[in-house]
């Protein structure tokens, strides 16, 4: 007979809950606070630094450019992503296993390494500024994201359909749309969520590839950090926390429609 957990595990994994929620807490806290400096707790609540992190253009392009990027990775990284995974999983090619290490790799390496690898690259060509560069070197990184997310769902999927579609006398191509993409759909969108937050939340990278007037939100926060402590910063990382629970609860509520649906 399988034996219920102690009580007193209920309350380590709680109180382990609790410990990792609270600097967000405290974070989302000081935000609405009405002092003129970071303190918790706040001896009062205000909105004005959500007010001036909206309103300030500064902040407003920050956020913007943070959104453009992170869609063009997910864009990128998701159809990319998924090329790859249906290779590794339906292919049956020579240095399989290490062209799927290749893929990871950014898994393993430190961001920072790969941060003055992509600007070496970059510098010479001209590209560092740009909104699109840093938006191909986030799919980068979260290519790998992808192509586990992808792969795993890709499995599921049974190869006599795509056999007997075949049969019936339908293109590769449109298996692939018609078959192999409809089942895939909903790991599809979760690796493409999952590529999108990757890319809003990352920092090194950006730093070292993204312009004056390409800063994302996260370059903006840092370099705020080094020349004004203020509670704007606050108000600016309660928007990441906002953006990344908002992105994993889409994800939640569209797999359990799915499950609901099977």
């Amino acid at each position: 007979m399988r034996r219920r957990p102690s009580p007193l595990f209920h309350l380590g994994v709680t109180a382990a809950i609790l410990l990792l929620v609270a600097p967000i807490g405290i974070v989302v806290a000081i935000s609405f606070s009405g002092d003129g400096s970071l303190a918790f707790p706040p001896r009062s609540w205000s909105l004005r630094w959500h007010e001036r992190f909206l309103g300030d253009i500064r902040w407003q392009r920050a956020l913007w450019n943070s959104v453009v990027i992170a869609a063009g990775a997910s864009l990128i990284g998701t159809a990319a992503g998924f090329l790859a995974a249906y290779a590794f999983v339906r292919g049956g090619f020579p240095l399989k296993r290490v062209l799927l290490s290749l893929v990871l790799t950014p898994i393993i390496v430190p961001h920072v390494i790969c941060a003055i690898a992509l600007y070496y690259v970059a510098s010479p060509l001209g590209l560092v500024g740009s909104l699109a560069t840093v938006s191909l070197a986030h799919a980068t990184l979260g290519l790998p994201v992808v192509v586990l997310v992808i792969s795993s769902t890709l499995q599921s999927v049974d190869p006599n359909l795509e056999r007997a579609a075949l049969g019936m006398g339908c293109s590769p191509a449109g298996v692939f749309r018609r078959v192999v993409l409809p089942l895939a759909a909903p790991g599809v969108i979760s690796a493409a969520l999952f590529a999108f937050l990757a890319s809003f939340d990352e920092l090194l990278v950006a730093m070292f590839l993204a312009g004056v007037r390409t800063q994302t939100l996260p370059v903006r926060i840092w370099n705020s950090l080094a020349m004004e402590v203020e509670p704007t910063i606050a108000a600016a990382n309660a928007a990441l926390i906002a953006v990344t629970l908002a992105v994993l609860l889409l994800d939640w509520a569209l797999r359990r429609a799915r499950a609901r649906a099977a």
